[in-house]
């Protein structure tokens, strides 16, 4: 369950503080998961599955859920999707649990928006493809009466869904993609993130217009720097125009291994750092499963949210008075499962109690063949190495801290 972290209780602050402070945004609410309003930032993912498979859809959702993604999204490519989503839900409840969805809707989506809003949480729609238009080879201006007349047409078709989903409490999330601006911004703006920015404004009003606000707002791109720029300058746009939406990051078609999460991580990271963002994905070619560790590492280096052991362990060096990667793994596996601990592995006093940092509990190649455990910067026993890790776990126990597995 989601819960709001406790406010700092002082009253001054350091002249760097080291703790993010995140930009201000409106709650919004998707089932029974908040975005925005100071919750906690928000990991999502995307099934693979075809929705018109139902169980296999199922499946997926609940796997993902399970290890912790808190928002699914599936794909709507037409009405009949619509109505499988409907089964898909009933049979979550049935089976599992009223996991909180989003439906992905793109061209000319209106009848199948209308449809899955019956039965979703939030309905995802791309500005440059919801109301599709059509490029003309042969254009080279946009006359005024055709950008109003494209402008009412847009309002005409993104009405109805705005109503539905506000009249039954949903959400929107308004999600722009570089690579898919309408024709008319690519003319006004170029292909840069200004254009973006001003295609998402241009919904944000209407549903303004119609008094629904309950929107989160996406500036994806596959370049990081695209994607950056996009971020900051609808943060500052909102700002000066009284706005206070969430948004959902993303590098969009990041890549798989180790360059996905890289290139995902300096992305979502650096926003994150500005204070940011309210909810994320990071987009992997991979299974859906391997977005979620990403995303809660991301989210834990930065002290935004911990569900995780913190571990700090120094690089191997010549002063190592044991095999520290070894001796990591062991740390690790025998006490992975115990969230909210910090635990350091130094490979000798040059990086011991020093470098540890804030570290709830050492462990410190202090001399050969032996270990030296300490609570915080204390030092408590020396052991020999080969009873370490069993020692540090004692310790743990003494403490009140462990947890069976």
């Amino acid at each position: 369950m989601q819960t709001l972290p406790n406010p700092a209780t002082s009253t001054s602050q350091p002249e760097f503080d080291t703790v993010i402070k995140r930009r201000k945004t409106r709650p919004v609410k998707v089932a029974n998961v908040t975005i925005g309003g100071g919750y906690p930032v928000v990991v999502q993912s995307m099934i693979n599955e075809d929705t018109m498979d139902i169980d296999g859809s199922v499946a997926a959702i609940r796997r993902l859920h399970e290890i912790g993604c808190e928002i699914v999204r599936v794909t709507v490519p037409s009405v009949g999707h619509a109505k499988a989503v409907g089964e898909i839900k009933q049979k979550l409840r049935q089976t599992y649990q009223d996991v909180p969805l989003v439906a992905d809707v793109h061209h000319n989506g209106m009848k199948i928006a209308l449809e899955v809003a019956k039965y979703v949480d939030k309905v995802r729609i791309n500005p440059g493809l919801y109301v599709f238009e059509k490029p003309r080879p042969d254009r080279t201006e946009f006359t005024q009466a055709e950008i109003d007349e494209i402008g009412e047409k847009i309002r005409e078709t993104l009405e109805p869904l705005v109503v539905s989903l506000r009249d039954q409490g949903k959400a929107m999330r308004i999600g722009v993609n570089h690579g898919s601006l309408a024709e008319r911004m690519l003319f006004t703006y170029g292909d840069t993130p200004e254009g973006m920015v001003e295609s998402a404004i241009e919904f944000l009003r209407i549903c303004e217009s119609l008094d629904f606000r309950n929107l989160v707002i996406s500036m994806k791109a596959s370049r990081v720097p695209v994607m950056i720029a996009a971020y900051r300058l609808m943060a500052k746009r909102m700002d000066e125009l009284g706005m206070d939406y969430p948004l959902h990051l993303g590098v969009t078609e990041a890549g798989d291994g180790e360059y996905g999460r890289i290139k995902s991580t300096a992305g979502i990271a650096t926003l994150l750092a500005d204070g940011i963002g309210d909810t994320i994905r990071v987009s992997l070619t991979e299974a859906p499963e391997k977005e979620i560790p990403v995303c809660y590492s991301i989210l834990q280096a930065l002290g935004l949210r911990k569900t995780m052991v913190e571990y700090v362990a120094c690089p191997s060096c010549g002063r190592t008075l044991f095999n520290l990667e070894e001796v990591l793994h062991k740390v690790r596996e025998a006490t992975k499962h115990l969230t909210g601990l910090d635990i350091a592995v130094m490979g000798c006093i040059v990086n011991g109690p020093g470098e540890m940092a804030d570290a709830d509990y050492g462990y410190v190649g202090k001399q050969p063949g032996f270990i030296s455990l300490y609570r915080g910067r204390e030092e408590i026993k020396k052991v020999p190495e080969s009873q370490g890790v069993e020692e540090l776990i004692n310790l743990i126990k003494a403490d009140g801290r462990w947890v069976d597995p």
